[in-house]
């Protein structure tokens, strides 16, 4: 009893021995906690109301924007292509899983082996008979099968944690997800607003055109009436040229739109449904921004960039684990034989094996050191990323509730500037005929009715992309 306690006592102190000299008493872990701190409010409401709850099927009413939407997250291959990454992160769960569970084999193996005489088998076989009045041969096969086990004991949990990392990973693989869509959601909504804003300036154009054409008859008939000379003509005809070439530029872009909504959607070039009479009349629905620290929970990248920072802090255990020693065990059972025919033989060519084994770093640990210091240097890297992601989310709502305020007013601006410029349209025509304006006059007038229209659609599609920009900074659009 007494030389099994001394027995243990030694095995125990060698194990402790051991773990003491793997681990560099240099190397310390560097913990760095992430700072979460966010503004209270956005301004000075309380209000926990949030628009990011409301799904982005009830938050878009347009029907036609909802099926593009709706193929697009069928259909994108980014999309899909992140969807195999997260089913490749769900099989390394497995994976990691299988390796703290013991391995057992199956197998067998057959050769012929050929010892030297000087040999301490050699010698031994050669005074030896395999069977009475039969000495052993010098050429000898061997042959076998059996079941063969091997398991390392996992008593630094570095296998659990690695299996944690992997489940970690494919959460963090999900959130990434979420946030693609979140991106493939508002990118469909704003090519989409853009498109019914082209059609609108094209529309625009047309009219322009025609109303220009009516002012160079009028400059016509007065040049006929000797009232002005050719120059005024062909000032007008100009006008109308150029506004003419606007046409092709504005169908270029309605072209190169509607390819970017059918690549999003992952279909090849076609007509994009859609109905843009309204466009102009769309008033952007108010949006509830919450308070700052409901991103933490709504927005998919600062939740990626949490899990990730969750990985990398386990990845550090699991670095130091490989400085410890590891305690594997081993076993067999099978037959062994020089011969097919006594293969079989029991007990005679049955063979069983079983042992332990532990071994650590001792000397020269340089691969494992600097595996222990990248893990703690990217546990740094995924604290920043973390930090930096919330500090942009928080700055992506704040300018967007400030362009959705500016824009409004902005419109209603331009709105009034278009209202203006209309009616001194028909005065300055009046005032030409009269001979109190020139026709100068009218032309410019024309030329700054067609900006300014254009420009109050183009702020009307301003604001609603403004709005599905501020969906998109809260989180909305993956629910």
């Amino acid at each position: 009893m007494n030389n099994r306690k001394t027995l243990n006592y030694l095995v125990a102190s060698s194990i402790l021995s051991l773990v003491a000299a793997c681990m560099p008493a240099s190397l310390v872990q560097v913990n760095r906690t992430a700072n979460k701190t966010v503004p209270a409010s956005y301004n000075s409401s309380q209000d926990t109301t949030n628009s990011v709850k409301t799904k982005w099927r009830d938050f878009f009413t347009d029907p036609n924007l909802i099926a593009l939407i709706d193929t697009a997250l069928h259909n994108n291959q980014e999309l899909n292509i992140t969807l195999q990454e997260i089913e490749i992160s769900r099989n390394e769960i497995q994976a990691r899983k299988g390796e703290y569970l013991p391995f057992v084999n199956l197998g067998g193996g057959a050769g012929v082996e050929k010892v030297s005489r000087y040999t301490s088998q050699g010698a031994s076989d050669a005074s030896s008979e395999i069977r009475p009045g039969k000495e052993t041969p010098e050429v000898l096969p061997d042959m076998y099968f059996g079941a063969f086990a091997r398991w390392e004991l996992d008593i630094w949990h570095k296998l659990r944690n690695g299996r944690k990392v992997a489940v970690t990973n494919y959460l963090a693989s999900i959130e990434g997800k979420n946030f693609l869509v979140t991106n493939l959601v508002s990118e469909v909504a704003k090519s989409y607003y853009e498109l019914m804003a082209l059609d609108n300036q094209q529309d625009i154009i047309r009219k322009n055109i025609v109303i220009l054409n009516n002012a160079l008859s009028i400059i016509k008939q007065e040049k006929d009436a000797a009232k002005v000379t050719e120059l005024a003509v062909i000032r007008f005809e100009a006008e109308v040229f150029k506004t003419q070439s606007l046409q092709y530029e504005i169908q270029q872009k309605i072209v190169e739109t509607e390819n970017r909504i059918n690549f999003l959607v992952g279909r090849l070039p076609q007509h994009v449904q859609r109905n843009s009479d309204n466009f102009n009349g769309l008033v952007p629905d108010k949006i509830s921004a919450g308070i700052p620290s409901q991103l933490l929970e709504n927005r998919p990248d600062i939740k990626q960039a949490a899990l990730n920072l969750s990985a990398a802090k386990l990845n550090i255990d699991i670095a130091k684990a490989n400085f410890y020693p590891s305690l594997g065990l081993s076993a067999g059972l099978g037959f062994r034989s020089y011969s097919p025919l006594y293969l079989l033989s029991i007990p005679q060519a049955l063979m069983s094996s079983i042992g332990g084994d532990i071994a650590g770093p001792l000397i020269n640990k340089n691969a494992i050191t600097a595996t222990y210091k990248n893990a703690n240097a990217k546990q740094i890297q995924a604290v920043y990323d973390y930090e930096r992601t919330i500090l942009n989310a928080c700055i992506e709502v704040t300018n967007q509730l400030s362009n959705i305020g500016n824009l409004e007013k902005k419109y209603t601006m331009k709105n009034n500037q278009v209202q203006a410029l209309t009616k001194s349209t028909d005065i300055s025509l009046k005032l030409f005929k009269s001979a109190r304006a020139d026709y100068m006059e009218v032309l410019l007038t024309q030329r700054d009715v067609l900006e300014s229209r254009m420009e109050l659609i183009e702020t009307k599609m301003l604001q609603m992309n403004a709005l599905v920009n501020t969906y998109r900074a809260l989180g909305g659009g993956w629910n």
